[in-house]
């Protein structure tokens, strides 16, 4: 295919404005492509990929007009989650986006967003919100550093879990009813039910123990050991 350019999108946009009667012009103070009918202006800006500097250039346009597009070439390769993602933010930042596709020497555009008011739903939200705090309040501590990707995250469940493990160890096999006496919570008989890390084992009904496995992985966490040990000399 041969190579854009930014000039490429213009004129399947102009032709698509002059055809809807607008008056449409290039390059009016810094303006890419200015549409004007009757009271109306809108202005539109191209680039070759949606980047942060022409969310700028879009925003700085907005002390002219509401009426604000940002204008692309059709994504070649991009997963549906991204482009969500995308579009939400576009529509956050009020403004428009107008796609432009080219197959052989046919040019479409195809509008994606308009701008307009961005109404904010956080019903919608409730219940992330609700997990995002109970995960929170599930976390003895900050374990993890903000921004890592390949470390091994601390997540509450499996704080859950090193506690479970950490009072089977110290006092031997217990049931599920004595190890939520001690405080592991609601979870404990899910969690050694599903043993998902491999850490315990069922010895008889109702009863278990940490499997050598667990005990040998409680070594990478002498933090939370020391934590949930501590406590449970305080309560006894």
């Amino acid at each position: 295919m041969t190579k854009l350019y930014e000039a490429d999108l213009y004129e399947p946009i102009r032709k698509h404005f002059i055809k809807q009667g607008y008056r449409v012009n290039g390059e009016v103070h810094d303006c890419d492509l200015t549409a004007v009918k009757d009271e109306e202006i809108i202005i539109v800006e191209l680039k070759l990929n949606l980047n942060i500097d022409l969310l700028l250039q879009a925003t700085r346009r907005q002390r002219l007009t509401d009426l604000v597009y940002i204008a692309i070439p059709k994504p070649k390769r991009i997963s549906r989650k991204r482009w969500n993602d995308i579009i939400q933010l576009v529509k956050r930042l009020e403004l428009g986006l107008i796609i432009v596709s080219f197959s052989g020497n046919r040019k479409s555009v195809e509008f994606k967003v308009h701008p307009e008011p961005y109404k904010r739903m956080t019903s919608k939200n409730t219940r992330k919100k609700a997990a995002l705090i109970k995960e929170i309040e599930g976390r003895s501590a900050d374990y993890n550093i903000g921004g890592s990707t390949k470390t091994k995250i601390m997540t509450a469940y499996k704080e859950n879990c090193i506690q479970i493990a950490c009072y089977l160890e110290k006092l031997g096999q217990m049931s599920p009813k004595a190890l939520v006496a001690l405080g592991t919570g609601d979870k404990t008989p899910l969690i050694l039910q599903k043993n998902y890390y491999k850490w315990f084992e069922r010895v008889e009904r109702g009863i278990y123990v940490i499997t050598e496995q667990g005990k040998k992985e409680l070594e990478d966490y002498p933090e939370l050991v020391g934590y949930y040990l501590g406590g449970l000399k305080t309560e006894n």
